[in-house]
Protein backbone atom coordinates (compact mmCIF):
# COMPACT_ATOMS: atom_id res chain seq x y z
CA UNK A 1 0.00 0.00 0.00
CA UNK A 2 1.89 3.33 -1.02
CA UNK A 3 1.73 5.98 1.78
CA UNK A 4 2.13 9.61 1.91
CA UNK A 5 5.20 10.05 4.09
CA UNK A 6 6.52 12.22 6.76
CA UNK A 7 9.84 13.59 7.98
CA UNK A 8 11.35 12.43 11.19
CA UNK A 9 13.86 14.98 13.47
CA UNK A 10 16.82 13.15 14.47
CA UNK A 11 17.89 16.37 16.83
CA UNK A 12 16.44 15.06 20.03
CA UNK A 13 16.72 11.07 21.82
CA UNK A 14 12.80 12.08 22.62
CA UNK A 15 12.21 11.39 18.82
CA UNK A 16 8.86 11.72 17.35
CA UNK A 17 7.57 11.89 13.54
CA UNK A 18 7.71 15.26 13.12
CA UNK A 19 5.75 16.87 10.09
CA UNK A 20 7.78 19.22 8.18
CA UNK A 21 4.35 21.23 6.58
CA UNK A 22 0.70 20.89 7.04
CA UNK A 23 0.75 18.71 4.41
CA UNK A 24 2.73 16.08 6.13
CA UNK A 25 0.64 17.10 9.70
CA UNK A 26 -2.20 15.64 7.75
CA UNK A 27 -0.95 12.89 6.76
CA UNK A 28 0.18 11.77 10.12
CA UNK A 29 -2.74 12.32 11.63
CA UNK A 30 -4.99 10.42 9.00
CA UNK A 31 -2.21 7.67 8.97
CA UNK A 32 -4.61 4.47 10.59
CA UNK A 33 -1.47 3.80 12.60
CA UNK A 34 0.07 7.39 13.82
CA UNK A 35 -0.14 5.67 17.20
CA UNK A 36 1.98 3.49 16.99
CA UNK A 37 4.58 5.47 15.35
CA UNK A 38 8.24 5.71 16.79
CA UNK A 39 8.96 7.24 20.02
CA UNK A 40 12.43 7.28 21.97
CA UNK A 41 12.24 7.91 25.15
CA UNK A 42 14.59 9.13 27.46
CA UNK A 43 14.02 5.90 29.62
CA UNK A 44 16.98 3.95 30.94
CA UNK A 45 16.87 0.32 31.85
CA UNK A 46 18.97 -1.81 34.39
CA UNK A 47 20.61 -4.82 32.84
CA UNK A 48 18.03 -8.15 32.04
CA UNK A 49 18.10 -10.55 34.85
CA UNK A 50 17.85 -14.33 34.11
CA UNK A 51 14.73 -16.37 34.33
CA UNK A 52 12.87 -19.25 34.10
CA UNK A 53 11.59 -20.08 30.82
CA UNK A 54 9.20 -22.99 30.51
CA UNK A 55 8.34 -23.18 26.64
CA UNK A 56 4.57 -23.58 26.10
CA UNK A 57 4.90 -25.83 23.53
CA UNK A 58 5.98 -28.47 26.21
CA UNK A 59 2.35 -28.36 26.95
CA UNK A 60 0.59 -29.12 23.54
CA UNK A 61 3.30 -32.27 23.14
CA UNK A 62 0.39 -33.98 25.68
CA UNK A 63 -2.56 -33.01 23.46
CA UNK A 64 -4.03 -35.40 21.17
CA UNK A 65 -3.73 -33.63 17.99
CA UNK A 66 -1.43 -30.65 19.10
CA UNK A 67 -2.86 -29.25 16.03
CA UNK A 68 -6.46 -28.76 16.73
CA UNK A 69 -5.95 -24.93 16.56
CA UNK A 70 -5.65 -25.34 12.96
CA UNK A 71 -8.66 -27.39 11.82
CA UNK A 72 -10.70 -24.09 11.20
CA UNK A 73 -8.18 -22.87 8.68
CA UNK A 74 -9.22 -22.49 5.09
CA UNK A 75 -6.27 -23.04 3.45
CA UNK A 76 -2.55 -24.39 4.82
CA UNK A 77 0.97 -24.76 2.41
CA UNK A 78 4.39 -25.43 3.20
CA UNK A 79 6.15 -22.76 1.58
CA UNK A 80 9.59 -24.80 1.47
CA UNK A 81 9.95 -28.24 2.57
CA UNK A 82 12.31 -27.34 4.66
CA UNK A 83 10.64 -23.96 6.09
CA UNK A 84 7.51 -22.02 6.93
CA UNK A 85 3.80 -22.69 6.22
CA UNK A 86 1.20 -20.53 5.37
CA UNK A 87 -2.39 -19.82 6.35
CA UNK A 88 -5.45 -18.39 6.30
CA UNK A 89 -8.96 -19.05 7.41
CA UNK A 90 -7.83 -18.56 10.88
CA UNK A 91 -8.01 -15.62 13.79
CA UNK A 92 -4.97 -15.45 15.83
CA UNK A 93 -6.58 -13.13 17.76
CA UNK A 94 -9.66 -15.74 19.11
CA UNK A 95 -6.93 -18.53 20.03
CA UNK A 96 -7.19 -19.59 23.61
CA UNK A 97 -4.62 -20.26 25.82
CA UNK A 98 -4.22 -24.20 24.57
CA UNK A 99 -4.13 -22.95 20.98
CA UNK A 100 -1.32 -20.28 21.25
CA UNK A 101 0.50 -23.48 23.26
CA UNK A 102 -0.22 -25.60 19.90
CA UNK A 103 0.79 -22.33 17.71
CA UNK A 104 4.05 -22.47 19.55
CA UNK A 105 4.54 -25.75 18.99
CA UNK A 106 3.80 -25.66 15.06
CA UNK A 107 6.32 -22.64 14.99
CA UNK A 108 8.96 -24.97 16.63
CA UNK A 109 8.14 -27.51 13.70
CA UNK A 110 8.22 -25.52 10.80
CA UNK A 111 10.19 -22.40 11.94
CA UNK A 112 8.56 -20.22 10.37
CA UNK A 113 4.72 -20.33 9.87
CA UNK A 114 2.74 -17.17 7.98
CA UNK A 115 -0.82 -15.70 9.03
CA UNK A 116 -2.86 -14.39 6.32
CA UNK A 117 -6.10 -12.06 6.79
CA UNK A 118 -4.69 -11.46 10.35
CA UNK A 119 -6.89 -7.16 10.60
CA UNK A 120 -8.53 -8.16 14.09
CA UNK A 121 -5.36 -8.96 15.56
CA UNK A 122 -3.68 -5.57 14.18
CA UNK A 123 -6.23 -3.40 15.05
CA UNK A 124 -6.24 -4.74 18.38
CA UNK A 125 -3.87 -2.68 19.42
CA UNK A 126 -0.73 -2.78 21.61
CA UNK A 127 -2.37 -3.73 25.22
CA UNK A 128 -3.08 -6.82 23.45
CA UNK A 129 -0.16 -7.16 21.72
CA UNK A 130 1.32 -7.02 25.28
CA UNK A 131 -1.03 -9.32 26.63
CA UNK A 132 -0.51 -12.19 23.38
CA UNK A 133 3.48 -12.04 23.95
CA UNK A 134 3.62 -12.96 27.60
CA UNK A 135 1.82 -16.38 26.84
CA UNK A 136 4.82 -17.00 24.79
CA UNK A 137 8.12 -15.64 27.78
CA UNK A 138 9.14 -12.52 28.92
CA UNK A 139 8.63 -9.63 26.79
CA UNK A 140 11.96 -7.95 25.71
CA UNK A 141 12.32 -4.09 25.77
CA UNK A 142 14.97 -3.56 23.03
CA UNK A 143 17.57 -0.81 23.79
CA UNK A 144 18.32 1.21 20.71
CA UNK A 145 15.11 0.73 18.98
CA UNK A 146 11.67 3.12 18.19
CA UNK A 147 8.45 1.93 20.06
CA UNK A 148 5.02 3.22 20.66
CA UNK A 149 4.75 5.74 23.57
CA UNK A 150 3.93 4.33 26.57
CA UNK A 151 4.63 0.88 24.46
CA UNK A 152 8.35 0.07 25.31
CA UNK A 153 7.54 -3.78 24.89
CA UNK A 154 6.77 -3.05 21.13
CA UNK A 155 9.85 -2.96 18.63
CA UNK A 156 9.11 -0.89 15.96
CA UNK A 157 11.19 -0.78 12.25
CA UNK A 158 10.59 2.31 10.50
CA UNK A 159 12.06 3.91 6.80
CA UNK A 160 10.20 6.57 4.59
CA UNK A 161 11.20 9.10 1.90
CA UNK A 162 13.19 11.09 4.65
CA UNK A 163 14.26 8.65 7.26
CA UNK A 164 14.97 5.06 9.02
CA UNK A 165 14.97 4.15 12.30
CA UNK A 166 16.18 0.44 11.29
CA UNK A 167 20.34 -1.08 11.78
CA UNK A 168 21.41 -0.83 8.52
CA UNK A 169 24.77 -0.22 7.45
CA UNK A 170 24.55 2.17 3.91
CA UNK A 171 28.06 1.08 2.97
CA UNK A 172 27.74 -2.22 2.34
CA UNK A 173 26.30 -3.34 -1.29
CA UNK A 174 23.52 -5.42 -0.47
CA UNK A 175 20.78 -4.60 2.23
CA UNK A 176 20.55 -8.27 3.52
CA UNK A 177 21.72 -8.54 6.76
CA UNK A 178 21.21 -11.88 8.01
CA UNK A 179 20.72 -12.26 11.83
CA UNK A 180 18.76 -13.72 14.92
CA UNK A 181 16.91 -11.06 16.56
CA UNK A 182 18.97 -9.69 19.93
CA UNK A 183 21.06 -13.10 20.35
CA UNK A 184 23.86 -10.96 22.05
CA UNK A 185 21.12 -11.18 25.37
CA UNK A 186 21.63 -13.92 27.75
CA UNK A 187 18.27 -15.49 27.00
CA UNK A 188 17.68 -14.68 23.44
CA UNK A 189 14.02 -14.77 21.95
CA UNK A 190 11.97 -17.76 21.13
CA UNK A 191 8.63 -17.28 19.22
CA UNK A 192 8.54 -13.64 17.77
CA UNK A 193 5.30 -11.85 16.11
CA UNK A 194 5.91 -9.48 13.71
CA UNK A 195 3.77 -7.88 11.11
CA UNK A 196 3.81 -4.66 9.30
CA UNK A 197 1.29 -1.84 9.33
CA UNK A 198 2.09 -0.43 5.89
CA UNK A 199 4.61 -1.34 3.51
CA UNK A 200 5.17 -0.81 -0.21
CA UNK A 201 3.44 -1.66 -3.53
CA UNK A 202 6.44 -4.42 -3.87
CA UNK A 203 9.30 -4.91 -2.33
CA UNK A 204 10.54 -5.61 1.20
CA UNK A 205 10.15 -8.76 1.66
CA UNK A 206 11.50 -10.60 4.61
CA UNK A 207 14.11 -13.47 3.65
CA UNK A 208 14.22 -16.72 6.39
CA UNK A 209 16.34 -19.58 6.42
CA UNK A 210 16.59 -22.79 8.67
CA UNK A 211 19.06 -22.67 10.76
CA UNK A 212 18.59 -26.85 11.19
CA UNK A 213 18.93 -26.71 7.41
CA UNK A 214 22.06 -25.25 7.36
CA UNK A 215 23.48 -27.33 9.99
CA UNK A 216 22.49 -30.67 8.09
CA UNK A 217 24.13 -29.68 5.18
CA UNK A 218 27.10 -29.58 6.41
CA UNK A 219 29.77 -33.19 6.81
CA UNK A 220 28.95 -34.98 10.29
CA UNK A 221 32.96 -34.61 11.11
CA UNK A 222 32.71 -30.88 10.86
CA UNK A 223 28.84 -30.71 12.78
CA UNK A 224 31.00 -32.77 15.45
CA UNK A 225 33.51 -30.17 15.52
CA UNK A 226 30.75 -27.07 15.85
CA UNK A 227 29.71 -29.05 18.71
CA UNK A 228 32.70 -28.14 20.44
CA UNK A 229 32.94 -24.51 20.06
CA UNK A 230 30.83 -21.42 21.71
CA UNK A 231 31.07 -18.19 20.41
CA UNK A 232 30.59 -14.11 21.60
CA UNK A 233 27.38 -12.32 20.59
CA UNK A 234 27.89 -8.93 20.74
CA UNK A 235 25.23 -5.84 20.91
CA UNK A 236 27.71 -3.37 21.93
CA UNK A 237 28.36 -2.00 17.75
CA UNK A 238 24.34 -1.59 17.68
CA UNK A 239 24.86 0.55 20.64
CA UNK A 240 27.74 2.54 18.87
CA UNK A 241 25.50 2.55 15.57
CA UNK A 242 22.47 4.38 17.82
CA UNK A 243 25.48 6.60 19.92
CA UNK A 244 26.68 7.67 16.57
CA UNK A 245 23.35 10.01 16.30
CA UNK A 246 21.16 7.41 14.08
CA UNK A 247 18.38 5.00 14.64
CA UNK A 248 17.37 7.81 17.39
CA UNK A 249 20.27 7.80 19.14
CA UNK A 250 19.33 6.30 21.99
CA UNK A 251 20.66 3.61 24.49
CA UNK A 252 18.19 2.65 27.25
CA UNK A 253 20.09 -0.61 28.40
CA UNK A 254 24.08 -0.38 28.57
CA UNK A 255 24.94 -2.92 25.98
CA UNK A 256 26.01 -6.75 26.61
CA UNK A 257 27.83 -9.63 25.14
CA UNK A 258 27.29 -13.39 26.24
CA UNK A 259 28.74 -17.02 24.99
CA UNK A 260 26.59 -19.20 23.48
CA UNK A 261 27.02 -22.50 21.93
CA UNK A 262 27.56 -22.55 17.97
CA UNK A 263 25.03 -25.33 17.69
CA UNK A 264 21.91 -25.36 20.10
CA UNK A 265 19.11 -27.82 20.74
CA UNK A 266 15.62 -26.62 21.24
CA UNK A 267 13.95 -27.41 24.38
CA UNK A 268 10.86 -28.97 22.68
CA UNK A 269 11.96 -30.64 19.76
CA UNK A 270 15.50 -31.43 20.39
CA UNK A 271 16.02 -30.29 16.90
CA UNK A 272 19.80 -29.01 16.81
CA UNK A 273 20.59 -25.43 14.85
CA UNK A 274 23.56 -23.72 14.09
CA UNK A 275 23.45 -20.58 16.35
CA UNK A 276 25.86 -17.92 14.74
CA UNK A 277 24.51 -15.03 12.66
CA UNK A 278 27.14 -12.41 11.36
CA UNK A 279 25.26 -9.35 12.60
CA UNK A 280 25.75 -10.08 16.18
CA UNK A 281 28.63 -13.25 16.28
CA UNK A 282 31.84 -11.83 16.72
CA UNK A 283 34.25 -14.74 17.67
CA UNK A 284 34.38 -17.86 18.32
CA UNK A 285 35.74 -18.95 21.73
CA UNK A 286 39.46 -19.91 22.55
CA UNK A 287 40.51 -19.82 18.71
CA UNK A 288 43.26 -18.50 17.65
CA UNK A 289 42.18 -14.89 15.62
CA UNK A 290 42.57 -15.94 11.82
CA UNK A 291 40.80 -19.18 12.93
CA UNK A 292 37.69 -18.03 14.43
CA UNK A 293 37.41 -15.42 11.33
CA UNK A 294 37.94 -18.66 8.43
CA UNK A 295 35.15 -20.37 10.26
CA UNK A 296 32.88 -18.02 11.14
CA UNK A 297 33.69 -16.33 7.37
CA UNK A 298 32.42 -20.20 6.29
CA UNK A 299 29.39 -20.55 8.02
CA UNK A 300 28.23 -17.06 7.26
CA UNK A 301 28.58 -17.60 4.00
CA UNK A 302 26.71 -21.00 4.22
CA UNK A 303 23.82 -19.04 5.77
CA UNK A 304 23.69 -16.13 3.07
CA UNK A 305 23.84 -18.64 -0.40
CA UNK A 306 22.22 -21.41 0.82
CA UNK A 307 19.00 -20.62 -1.20
CA UNK A 308 17.62 -24.00 -0.86
CA UNK A 309 17.10 -23.32 2.83
CA UNK A 310 15.27 -20.24 2.51
CA UNK A 311 11.75 -19.35 2.30
CA UNK A 312 10.77 -15.57 1.39
CA UNK A 313 7.34 -13.60 2.62
CA UNK A 314 6.03 -11.61 0.45
CA UNK A 315 3.71 -8.88 2.82
CA UNK A 316 0.25 -8.25 1.97
CA UNK A 317 -2.29 -6.20 4.45
CA UNK A 318 -2.70 -7.70 7.36
CA UNK A 319 -0.38 -10.64 7.29
CA UNK A 320 0.99 -11.50 10.64
CA UNK A 321 4.19 -13.71 10.24
CA UNK A 322 5.69 -15.97 13.42
CA UNK A 323 9.23 -17.25 13.80
CA UNK A 324 11.29 -19.15 16.34
CA UNK A 325 14.90 -17.17 16.75
CA UNK A 326 16.33 -20.43 17.67
CA UNK A 327 16.31 -22.01 14.93
CA UNK A 328 16.03 -19.32 12.35
CA UNK A 329 17.91 -16.50 10.45
CA UNK A 330 15.96 -13.57 8.62
CA UNK A 331 16.98 -10.38 6.94
CA UNK A 332 14.94 -7.91 5.74
CA UNK A 333 15.17 -6.99 1.98
CA UNK A 334 15.26 -2.97 1.54
CA UNK A 335 14.84 -2.62 -2.01
CA UNK A 336 12.65 0.12 -2.00
CA UNK A 337 14.32 3.07 -1.31
CA UNK A 338 13.80 4.55 -4.00
CA UNK A 339 9.81 4.52 -3.88
CA UNK A 340 9.91 6.71 -0.71
CA UNK A 341 7.03 4.42 0.78
CA UNK A 342 6.42 4.05 4.27
CA UNK A 343 7.70 0.06 5.81
CA UNK A 344 6.31 0.24 9.59
CA UNK A 345 6.50 -3.14 11.72
CA UNK A 346 5.89 -4.14 14.91
CA UNK A 347 7.58 -6.98 16.42
CA UNK A 348 6.47 -9.10 19.79
CA UNK A 349 9.34 -10.09 21.52
CA UNK A 350 9.60 -12.74 23.52
CA UNK A 351 12.43 -14.28 25.07
CA UNK A 352 12.72 -17.91 26.17
CA UNK A 353 15.85 -19.82 27.78
CA UNK A 354 19.42 -19.24 27.54
CA UNK A 355 20.87 -21.60 24.26
CA UNK A 356 21.23 -25.12 25.35
CA UNK A 357 24.23 -26.87 23.86
CA UNK A 358 23.62 -29.57 21.29
CA UNK A 359 26.73 -30.93 23.02
CA UNK A 360 25.77 -32.40 26.82
CA UNK A 361 28.30 -30.86 28.80
CA UNK A 362 29.76 -27.62 27.24
CA UNK A 363 30.55 -25.35 29.74
CA UNK A 364 29.25 -21.36 28.52
CA UNK A 365 30.61 -19.99 31.29
CA UNK A 366 34.49 -20.28 30.56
Amino acid sequence: MATTTATVSEVTPSLRLRPRNDEEAKAIEEYRYSHLLPHFSQDRYPPLQPFDHVDPGHRALTLPNPRAFLDGATRTAELTPRLGTEVTGINLAELDSSGRDQLALEVARRGLVVFRDQQDFIDRGPDFYREWGRHFGRLHIHPTSGHPAGYPEVHLVYRDANSTFNFEIDESVTTTSWHSDVSYELQPPGLTTFFLLSSPDTGGDTLFTSQVSTLRRLSPQFIAFLRTLKAVHSGFEQADFSRSGRRGATVRREPVEHIHPVVRRHPVTGEEALYVNKQFTRRIVGLKREESETILKFLFDHIDKSADNQARVKWRPHTVVLWDNRITAHTAIVDFKETGERRHGARITPQAERPIPALDGLDLNA
